[in-house]
């Protein structure tokens, strides 16, 4: 089953191999893995999609609020969550299909952050279903490279 956890931590060297170690100790995959400072500069939030047998996932989580660098750990899977996924991909362009192309960018509301004689690179921000349309709609114009951030995400409300 696929998760999404959610941890604070102190902005300290290591915390992110040892939260990594205990996703490898119980088989969980790492599907995206973000993290970055938070409002507060001591202090990280790190999100990670794993994918993994749902008792495994629960015994991490236990694992990960043990850790003394560990502040918060959330399940956003069983919670009412925002997410967000930005992707660069860098597709073909030929002329005849230009119009084409620049139609499905509008779609998706990505922006042409860069452009060469034979590619457009195009960026765009949104949950992880409208990055995978994004993708399934470039593909037949030949996507010749692509990165993904990661998602990011917090619950929804006041909570």
């Amino acid at each position: 089953m696929k998760r999404t956890i959610s941890a604070l931590a102190r902005n300290e060297p290591g915390v992110l191999a040892r939260m990594a170690a205990e996703f490898g100790r119980y088989a969980a995959n790492i599907l995206s893995l973000a993290a970055g400072e938070t409002e507060n500069p001591e202090v990280s939030r790190i999100v990670a999609c794993i994918e993994g047998d749902d008792e495994a996932i629960d015994a991490i989580t236990r694992h990960l609020e043990a850790l003394d660098t560990i502040i918060q750990v959330d399940d956003l899977s069983r919670k009412d969550f925002v997410d967000r996924e930005l992707v660069l991909v860098k597709v073909d362009m030929d002329p005849t299909r230009t119009a084409q192309l620049m139609q499905v960018f509008e779609v998706f509301r990505a922006s042409v952050v860069g452009m060469g004689r034979e590619t457009i690179t195009v960026e765009m921000a949104g949950d992880q279903e409208r990055v995978e349309g994004l993708i399934h709609m470039l593909k037949p114009y030949g996507i010749k490279s692509m990165c993904r951030s990661g998602m990011i995400a917090l619950k929804r409300g006041d909570e």
